[in-house]
């Protein structure tokens, strides 16, 4: 005859105890609750409403690279040039294709008058989507 601690014994748990797992979202929802306002902390401004749609997802046979290093090198797509060869080759992709988007990462520390011949060049031609890019997660805030 058996006791019954020893059947108990061989009785497997079928309940998964979710009071850990409640522990841990209560505990990530106050953390998220907390850092949330210091994420989104800036100036106080209204923004205007305008009614535009949204932004269109840009195909990435459009953009163009160009990287202006802190002695005023640039380069396109990986290839060192002059402003007059970057800019003949911009205006070309550009007839070719009217819809590029050129992409500007300069280094922090250069300074503007490597970045402004570029944009001056740019606007000159018509090509009026450049965008400066920048790195997000060391932005000041």
């Amino acid at each position: 005859m058996r006791r019954f601690s020893q059947r108990s014994h061989l009785v497997t748990l079928s309940d998964i105890n979710i009071t850990p797992l409640l522990d841990l979202a209560f505990v990530l929802l106050i953390i998220f609750i907390i850092t949330t306002p210091l994420l989104e902390k800036g100036l106080p401004i209204q923004l205007p409403k305008v009614g535009g749609l949204p932004d269109k997802p840009i195909n990435p046979r459009d953009v163009r690279t160009v990287e202006i290093s802190t002695q005023g090198i640039y380069t396109l797509n990986r290839q060192r040039m002059t402003l007059a060869q970057l800019e003949a080759q911009l205006v070309r992709d550009f007839k070719a294709n009217p819809s590029i988007v050129v992409y500007v990462r300069a280094d922090e520390n250069s300074t503007m008058k490597y970045y402004a011949p570029l944009t001056e060049v740019c606007i000159r031609n018509g090509i009026t989507r450049v965008s400066l890019r920048m790195d997000p997660s060391t932005t000041p805030r």
